[in-house]
């Protein structure tokens, strides 16, 4: 009985576990994924993370930060799915077709920070007061990182999150 208890756990801890597979394709990002173009040289790397393993740690990680980040951690309870795309090789081109398609996807830009030499760039999706997406776009002179947040917010809720990271 004990084997078979053993086997059900570990075939329930894979099930749970896939939704963290790291694959090589740019499957979780709709507009690198359907658009059909062709990205020559871009290297992509897709994450979809489970949001019941990043919760706790990114929670425990701000408590132990030695701020407060009260407001953070109510921020990352309405979070619902993080995808991330990293992409290697990419072009600038690449950059503005991209803000392209998210404003014809009624995408608003609410935010550009600069960060090192980094540009960061925060857009949301907004039906009335709710916002269901936000997408914060990282472009660095080596790569491309594109975090796809789904969750329920509100728009103060963005501004908090802006004025954190604004503040550093």
């Amino acid at each position: 009985m004990k084997i078979i208890r053993t086997i059900f756990l570990m075939l329930c801890t894979a099930m749970i576990l896939q939704s963290c597979i790291v694959s090589s394709g740019k499957a979780n990002m709709t507009y690198f994924s359907d658009s059909g173009k062709e990205f020559k040289g871009a290297k992509f790397t897709s994450i979809n993370v489970p949001m019941f393993l990043a919760k706790p740690v990114i929670k425990k990680a701000l408590r132990e930060d030695g701020e407060d980040h009260e407001d953070l951690i109510r921020i990352i309870k309405k979070v619902s799915k993080i995808k991330v795309l990293t992409v290697e090789n990419g072009d600038k081109t690449m950059l503005r077709e991209f803000a392209s398609y998210l404003n014809d996807n009624n995408y608003e830009d609410w935010a550009t920070i600069m960060h090192d030499g980094d540009r960061i760039n925060i857009r949301v999706k907004q039906n009335g007061e709710a916002i269901k997406n936000m997408l914060i776009t990282v472009n660095s002179k080596k790569e491309l990182l594109f975090v796809d947040v789904k969750g329920n917010f509100t728009p103060g809720d963005i501004s908090k999150m802006i004025a954190s990271a604004s503040d550093k």
